[in-house]
């Protein structure tokens, strides 16, 4: 059937508000806000008691303040900009190495480090976490701790030789030549953020850092206009439209050499990620949007993505997208995970707007109606972090990588999706 814009506006959009104000604002705020010691405490399970990690992990702490401030910017209260507040004064006051810059990956609640080797794809979220806040708050001590990380960047991390950025160091920001990664610690108990070898070679480069590095610098340039941002954000829209492309498959991958060439030897590493593939989508939109660069030129990659994930990683019984899977066969993970589906939505309206194709309508429809079924826990609050083939929910509410960033974000941006929608 076609699809009516203003009909799908009208379904959708009364459930997108009541499960972003009653299902994920109402289990994060104030339960999540340390006014004790500042920051974020995430550690959440399953009936949404608090799960015993009280230390703060940079990735979402940075993500819960992005989040806190994009809610204030979206008019959802003033309490929230209270708690973006807090979440920047426990980042740059306990987080920050103020001896060489940049930030530690892990501290305890009250600041006290824990882990201090810092890793791009941490410092990426950092600064999308400032560059917001300056964005919500116009506090000059948010732009400039954006810009002096934006120099670090470029002083330490940046690849003169290759392009793009080298991933892992010391807290000196000396590279990272052996051993593990930032990955090989993750909280004990299920959670499909990702799914690393913990042997992978700490110099590879990550199409996951790079699209987050890539997030990151579209907020940092639409927040400060920077032009060195500028550039280095041309840069990563090309390394995310072309570079971690494999042409001849038409899905993309994601670990590299430092020359990126792509390391496609180890089975392990020859698997199709298809919520990082739509979400690179909806994310080159917005890094070429900031630079007034036509989407046009994109719009047969994006097709071709999606073409892929829906051959091999979309449920056609229930809706939603499955894990990840090989190369040109249907997926062998087959859990559906929580930020998986809101990377889904979310590119499945822009596509339905860039194109008008109602197959784009019609999966962010089926989707959504999965996880309002399944994953959204109507009486403790928050998505389950996974839904199994048996339509069984697991794992927690709240852990090292589940804050309110992947879901909080989807409901955000579909509803302003659809509200332009609607607009005509």
């Amino acid at each position: 059937m076609t699809r009516d814009p203003d009909a799908l506006a009208e379904a959708y959009l009364p459930r997108l508000r009541e499960n972003l104000r009653e299902t994920v604002i109402d289990f994060w705020y104030p339960r999540a806000v340390d006014t004790e010691h500042g920051g974020f405490l995430t550690s959440y399970d399953a009936e949404g008691a608090f799960a015993g990690n009280d230390r703060k992990m940079v990735v979402t702490q940075a993500r819960m303040l992005w989040f806190s401030a994009r809610l204030y910017r979206a008019g959802y209260g003033d309490e929230l900009l209270d708690a973006a507040e807090r979440g920047f004064d426990f980042l740059t006051g306990e987080m920050r190495d103020e001896d060489n810059g940049g930030y530690y990956w892990e501290v305890e609640r009250d600041g006290t480090v824990r882990k201090p080797n810092k890793h791009m794809y941490g410092q990426s979220f950092v600064l999308y976490g400032l560059s917001e806040y300056y964005r919500a708050s116009d506090d000059e001590a948010a732009r400039e701790a954006a810009v002096d990380l934006f120099e670090r960047f470029e002083e330490h991390a940046y690849d003169d030789d290759h392009g793009g950025y080298v991933e892992y160091f010391e807290p000196d920001w000396t590279p990272i030549t052996e051993g593990g990664t930032y990955l090989d610690n993750i909280e004990p108990d299920w959670s499909p953020k990702e799914d690393v070898d913990a042997e992978l070679d700490p110099t590879t480069k990550l199409m996951n850092t790079h699209l987050h590095l890539m997030e990151a610098f579209t907020t940092f340039y639409e927040a400060t206009g920077h032009d060195l941002g500028g550039k280095r954000l041309s840069e990563l829209l090309t390394i995310n439209t072309n570079t971690v492309v494999r042409k001849r498959l038409g899905a993309c991958t994601d670990k590299y050499a430092p020359d990126w060439q792509p390391l496609l030897d180890d089975e392990n590493y020859r698997v199709v990620s298809y919520g990082h593939d739509v979400e690179n989508v909806w994310l080159t939109m917005d890094a070429a949007d900031a630079l007034d660069s036509s989407l046009d030129y994109y719009r047969d990659l994006y097709e071709t993505l999606w073409d892929y994930s829906l051959e091999y990683g979309y449920d056609d019984d229930h809706g939603g997208f499955y894990f990840y899977g090989p190369f040109e066969e249907p997926a062998t993970s087959r859990i559906k995970a929580w930020w998986v589906q809101a990377e889904a939505l979310t590119s499945a309206l822009r596509m339905y707007e860039l194109t008008g194709d109602d197959r784009y309508a019609d999966v962010f429809a089926e989707t959504y109606d999965f996880v309002d079924e399944y994953h959204v826990d109507r009486e403790v609050g928050e998505w389950h972090s996974g839904v199994t083939e048996d339509l069984e929910p697991v794992g927690r509410k709240g852990a090292m990588y589940k804050g309110a960033y992947h879901n909080g974000r989807a409901l955000l941006e579909c509803i302003e999706a659809l509200e332009r929608l609607q607009d005509g």
